[in-house]
């Protein structure tokens, strides 16, 4: 689902985007012999879906079968949608690249855990500003100790990440080769920033 701005928003199902096609409020982006874009409204994509090929995808009705939209692009909405970051084990490994934050060494996932900086004994809070990933052997040597005592601190200071949506994917295949223009195969199914 791209906005009237042609960015990727969302992902939906065909029932729902061809709903969103029945009612005006989006329509159908389709391609040309020659890979151009154009799109359709209901009655246009009615005439092209009575010309598809048997090999595409169709919804069939008691008098009509339509092709189903891989892309549309909706009518009216031009904003991206806001939205923030789980907080999980992977995306925290993801904002430090993997990286323990101690000793700077990079680690496969299962050599790495999560550390407090301040212990939650302590007060410390599990959020983005007090998690940071670090390797076993950091993490039993700063133990359950305050920074300060400790002498051990992050590299980096633990913070939030930022969202970009769609702009990168993971290293599946797309389910249709028409989403390549839109969407940027990079890893990962958010892109971390900060």
């Amino acid at each position: 689902m791209l906005n009237r701005l042609w960015q990727p928003v969302n992902m939906c199902s065909a029932r729902r985007a061809i709903t969103l096609v029945f009612l005006g409020h989006a329509h159908v982006v389709g391609t040309d012999e020659d890979d151009q874009y154009f799109t359709h409204d209901v009655g246009s994509w009615m005439d092209r879906s009575t010309l598809s090929a048997p090999e595409k995808s169709v919804v069939r009705s008691i008098s009509h079968q339509f092709l189903v939209p891989e892309i549309i692009v909706l009518s009216l909405f031009d904003r991206l949608p806001k939205k923030q970051v789980k907080f999980t084990r992977e995306n925290i490994y993801r904002r430090d690249a993997y990286r323990c934050q101690y000793c700077e060494d990079r680690f496969e996932p299962k050599e790495l855990n999560l550390d407090h900086v301040i212990p939650r004994d302590k007060s410390g809070r599990t959020s983005w500003d007090n998690v940071v990933t670090s390797c076993i052997p950091c993490n039993t040597r700063k133990a359950n100790k305050l920074p300060e005592q400790a002498r051990m601190f992050p590299r980096r200071p633990p913070k939030a990440p930022s969202w970009r949506p769609l702009f990168s994917t993971t290293s599946r295949p797309l389910p249709c080769d028409s989403w390549s223009h839109f969407i940027d195969l990079n890893e990962g199914d958010v892109a971390l920033t900060e």
